[in-house]
């Protein structure tokens, strides 16, 4: 059933034709139609733009998701909510919100191997594409190679740019693998590059005071260290008393195989 006509209905005609750049439509329209004595028409055409703007919605979610390279099993509907503890569940949920986004604030993910930090470094990531922002997940040994060939094909600066253009990035796994002095000044260079304008999703497990095996000098080391924490959320994972994620996965997968072949 069509909604009653409403000055509020009016406005928010305005505000999605001024969404979509149409600008003169969104001064004129509702101010001719209503002055025709075409209400009811308003009324219509408003049903019809709120379903053209949940399509446009839905398409722009869908290009954000392609474009985010998320593994898609890994969101908050697939995390195992008593595995994390609930200080750390509610502190990723605030930030499922996105206001950080706006203020290009950090999060920094740390724990030891196997505590669910990449979960919920995804999980987040899948939320704030749901919510219309971009996102770009990444093992970092894998970005900062790319980085690396950009530096060498003189195209740095370029690929820069285009990570620019998401709000957030997430890098899986920072120290993981054990850098060159040229690895770790591209990635030094992506930090200073985002610092207070874009923000990065880290997770770790390596706390600060080992940060030196990843950038190789004390000076560059802090330097990446304050970028970094001074607008951050740093959330610290503790394991417990349980055992690693994948280690308990692969008990149960074992445990069913064998079942199964019994």
């Amino acid at each position: 059933m069509t909604a009653t006509y409403t000055p509020a209905l009016g406005e928010r005609i305005a505000t999605l034709l001024t969404e979509w750049k149409l600008p003169t439509l969104a001064t004129e329209l509702v101010e001719r139609f209503t002055a025709a004595g075409h209400d009811e028409a308003l009324s219509l055409l408003a049903e019809l733009f709120e379903l053209e703007a949940d399509a446009r919605k839905e398409r722009r979610v869908d290009r954000l998701r392609r474009a985010s390279k998320l593994p898609s099993a890994k969101s908050f509907d697939t995390l195992d909510r008593e595995r994390v503890p609930r200080a750390v569940l509610l502190k990723v949920q605030q930030l499922a919100t996105g206001d950080f986004l706006d203020r290009a604030d950090n999060v920094l993910l740390f724990g030891l191997p196997g505590v669910g930090k990449s979960h919920l470094a995804c999980a987040l990531g899948h939320a704030l594409v749901e919510a219309g922002h971009s996102v770009l997940f990444t093992p970092t040994y894998q970005l900062v190679q790319t980085l690396l060939a950009a530096r060498r094909d003189l195209l740095l600066p370029k690929v820069l740019r285009a990570l620019d253009a998401f709000d957030a990035i997430i890098l899986d796994d920072l120290g993981y693998v054990q850098q060159t002095a040229d690895e770790a000044e591209v990635l030094f260079t992506l930090m200073a590059e985002r610092y207070e304008r874009r923000s990065l999703i880290i997770t770790s497990n390596l706390v600060f005071s080992e940060w030196n095996r990843i950038f190789k000098s004390p000076m560059t080391t802090a330097a990446a260290i304050d970028r970094l924490v001074h607008h951050a959320a740093i959330i610290e994972i503790d394991r417990g008393e349980r055992g690693s994620v994948r280690a308990e996965e692969a008990k149960k997968r074992n445990t069913k195989t064998n079942d199964d072949e019994t």
